[in-house]
């Protein structure tokens, strides 16, 4: 009982100590809280201090700026019032002006209509006066008016022409005593910094061989192996009495070129028979064409020419087989173009450009199509076909006038293309062909009046005109040659240039007995 009693103390006294421990961590508790909301309390209230001075800060910022805002745009407004005001100011003050110069104008078209009424008046009096003149002068000369004004045209005809002439020739003297040492210096230089060796084509081939031999062998058979020959080649081959040679004839030097080389491998190998030969030849050909290729290759890179059509390059290839007046093709190309591109640099323009155009000046020879065309017409499509540019193109197609020239590049190739031509032993011209050349020369000044007789000198290069000097005076005789030259640019093909001397002369013969 008394342990109950013990137990019941000590419990008693451990729940008094909880009360009394809860008790004072209740207080405890309440105490912190208080404090930590007092806490809260002032630092809520200092942020609101804050914000509030914050939210007024940005007010006053925000009202500053407003106010700026406003300042500028009322000075704005004043500035365009102010604008406004001046305008207006300058419209009616324009406006005044304008009024003033239309009274101004008014009273000008009344003086002006009054001017002209009285002018009217005066301009009739002129009128019958004028008209009484002319009557008179009628019939103190017996002529109409129409018919002296006619009278006065020709006569002043006739003198303009004469005074013409005579200026022509002396400008023309005057050119050419200031021109032609300067044009003969550039043309000098340019043919001796460009030498060139010549030598003549011809139609025919001669193929060497060792013995007689061989031509019955390259005959064959009833004659089985030269006609297999001649019809895979398309060349003639002329076996007779000539000893160890035979001729190949035909005008196309590419085949003859091509049945060469082939009779020259037939006869090296010692098989010949039809079926070899059809072999050899289409190999033959093959190494042709390769060969034309590689000479186009070689010819532009030897210029210095870049960028150049693979077509056109296998063109100026087949230059090499072709002539002109028996002048190799390919080797007067070159010639031009470098004359071209020497005396492009002497007048100080593009000697590329010139270097290409004298190159691809005769291209339009070797085209196979088209042949009713000029060459240079053809020369000039084919180049723009493969993209040459305009000046280039118009040197070609204009290099024989064809066509007008529009470059300098075009005359420097005409000039260059006569200069080659025309050196010593560079081409050889058909006999009967020259002397037609000559005639029609000689018969082109027998048209003219006053003309007594013509010599074609130097080869074609000069023409003399003998006239009569009873029936063609000194003037006239300035515009014969003048008129003649000109006929001759127009209507014959010559190369270089022809001088027209015309030779008027007076003798008085006597004879003392």
């Amino acid at each position: 009982m008394e342990i109950l009693y013990n137990i019941l103390e000590v419990l008693g006294a451990f729940g008094l100590g909880v009360l009394v421990t809860m008790t004072l961590m209740r207080k405890s508790v309440l105490k912190k809280s208080n404090r930590l909301l007092e806490e809260a309390k002032e630092k809520a209230e200092v942020l609101k201090k804050e914000k509030i001075l914050q939210a007024k800060e940005k007010f006053l910022q925000l009202k500053s700026e407003h106010e700026k805002m406003i300042n500028e745009r009322n000075n704005n407004i004043q500035k365009a019032e102010s604008r406004i005001r001046k305008k207006e100011q300058s419209l009616s003050q324009k406006l005044q002006d304008t009024q003033r110069k239309q009274n101004e104008l008014d009273k000008l078209r009344e003086n002006l209509s009054t001017q002209l009424s009285v002018l009217e008046k005066k301009q009739e009096e002129v009128n019958k006066l004028h008209d009484e003149q002319v009557k008179q002068l009628e019939s103190i000369s017996n002529l109409s008016a129409d018919e002296a004004k006619a009278q006065l045209i020709d006569s002043l005809k006739h003198e303009a022409q004469a005074e013409a002439m005579v200026l022509i020739r002396d400008i023309t003297e005057e050119a050419k005593l200031t021109a032609e040492r300067t044009a003969k210096k550039i043309v000098i230089e340019t043919i001796q910094r460009t030498a060139a060796e010549h030598a003549i084509d011809n139609t025919v081939t001669v193929f060497n061989i060792d013995s007689d031999e061989v031509k019955g062998r390259i005959i064959g058979r009833e004659g089985r192996n030269i006609r297999a020959l001649e019809s895979l080649t398309g060349i003639e081959i002329i076996i007779d009495d000539s000893p160890d040679a035979i001729l190949l004839s035909g005008f196309d030097p590419i085949r003859r070129e091509v049945a060469r080389l082939s009779l020259q491998k037939l006869v090296s190998d010692g098989r010949i028979h039809p079926a070899r030969i059809e072999e050899v030849v289409a190999k033959t050909k093959k190494e042709v064409e390769q060969e034309i290729l590689e000479t186009g290759k070689r010819t532009v890179i030897d210029l210095g020419i870049h960028n150049m059509h693979p077509e056109l390059i296998k063109l100026i290839g087949r230059m090499k087989y072709r002539s002109s007046y028996g002048q190799n093709l390919l080797a007067h190309s070159i010639e031009v173009a470098n004359l071209s591109a020497t005396m492009a640099s002497e007048l100080g323009l593009n000697p590329k450009k010139a270097k290409r155009a004298g190159l691809l000046h005769d291209i339009g020879k070797i085209a196979e199509n088209e042949a009713e065309l000029p060459h240079a017409l053809l020369g000039m499509k084919l180049a723009e076909k493969y993209k040459e540019k305009p000046d280039v193109c118009n040197a070609i197609g204009a290099h024989h006038d064809e066509i007008e020239m529009e470059t300098l590049i075009a005359p420097i190739v005409q000039v260059c293309d006569a200069i080659s031509g025309a050196r010593p032993g560079a081409r050889r011209e058909v006999v009967e062909a020259y002397i037609q050349r000559l005639k029609k020369l000689e018969n082109m000044a027998l048209e003219y009046p006053g003309v007594v007789k013509t010599y074609a000198i130097q080869a074609g290069r000069e023409l003399r005109v003998i006239v009569g000097a009873d029936r063609v005076s000194d003037k006239e005789a300035d515009t014969l040659s003048y008129e003649l030259s000109r006929k001759i640019q127009e209507e014959m093909t010559y190369p270089g240039q022809i001088k027209i001397t015309v030779i008027r002369e007076t003798r008085a013969i006597n004879y003392a007995k």
